[in-house]
C-alpha cells in the first residue's frame, strides 16, 4: 500500500472526527490533528481504533502517542502493515 493510499483512507477516517471541515480539504504530510483539525485528544483514541480496524492492523501505545500529526501516523500505519 502507498504512501497516497493510506493518506486517503486516513483522510476519510478523520473526516468525521474534524472540527474543520474546511481544513479537511487541505490536508497535508504536516498537518497536525490537534491544531489543524481541532480534533481533541480524546477523540484521537478513537481515531487509532478506526485506524486499526480500517487497516486490520494493531497500534501499541509507545506509536500511539506519535500519532498527533498525518506524516506521523502514515509512518505508524507503515510499520504496523510491515509488521503484519
Amino acid at each position: 500500500m502507498t504512501q497516497t493510499e493510506i493518506l486517503a483512507k486516513l483522510i476519510e477516517i478523520v473526516r468525521p472526527y474534524s472540527q474543520k471541515s474546511a481544513a479537511m480539504e487541505h490536508v497535508s504530510m504536516e498537518t497536525d490533528f490537534i491544531k489543524d483539525l481541532k480534533i481533541d485528544s480524546a477523540t484521537l483514541v478513537d481515531v487509532v481504533l478506526d485506524v486499526e480496524d480500517a487497516f486490520g492492523i494493531t497500534i501499541d501505545n509507545s506509536a500511539m502517542e506519535k500519532m498527533t500529526n498525518v506524516a506521523n501516523t502514515i509512518a505508524v500505519i507503515e510499520d504496523a502493515i510491515s509488521r503484519k
